[in-house]
């Protein structure tokens, strides 16, 4: 039976932090990535990458530099990597099965973009019954037209707590609430 938690790191790549796309509190989400990513491997959850692979369009192609995770990103070599080809990180991925092979029912998402990849994945992920919780400070984004980052995170934290779930849950927790958790499990 499946009850084992996975974290997911969703394309905290070089591509998507550039000084023409600054996103909100880089230093803060990729140091709060980093810790949970420590408790997860300490209580022996896989850790997995996420890394866009826009070959399609050009973009962050395998192996260039864009592509690349961030240098202050902390890997392990028993971290798990899968190339996602869409907003939606299941779409024509290897995702669903690596979570099968491990039986995992719980995905704690971090990452970029809060509005793209990071709100497609939730949604995608509670169609199909996984228990979600999002680290409400360890996801960023940049600004929109019309909204400034912050903003932005605040208005998805909002939608995903009030999500109707499937046969799954969501939940919005602060990284100090889920850090204080696996360190008491």
């Amino acid at each position: 039976m499946k009850n084992r938690k996975a974290l997911l790191i969703i394309d905290m790549q070089k591509g998507s932090f550039t000084s023409k796309t600054p996103r909100y509190d880089t230093k803060g989400v990729v140091g709060r990535i980093n810790t949970l990513a420590q408790l997860f491997r300490a209580s022996d959850f896989p850790v997995l990458f996420v890394q866009h692979d826009g070959t399609k369009m050009n973009e962050f192609i395998p192996n260039t530099v864009e592509w690349e995770l961030l240098d202050d990103i902390e890997t392990k070599t028993t971290d798990l990597f899968v190339d996602k080809y869409a907003n939606d990180i299941f779409y024509k991925s290897r995702l669903q099965s690596k979570l099968n092979n491990l039986n995992i029912n719980e995905l704690f998402i971090t990452g970029c973009a809060t509005d793209f990849c990071v709100a497609s994945t939730v949604q995608s992920a509670l169609t199909k019954d996984y228990n979600i919780t999002v680290i409400e400070d360890g996801h960023t984004t940049g600004d929109r037209p019309h909204l400034k980052a912050k903003k932005v995170i605040e208005h998805y934290n909002w939608v995903w707590q009030n999500m109707i779930p499937t046969n799954g849950k969501v939940e919005v927790k602060n990284f100090e609430c889920i850090k204080n958790d696996l360190i008491r499990h």
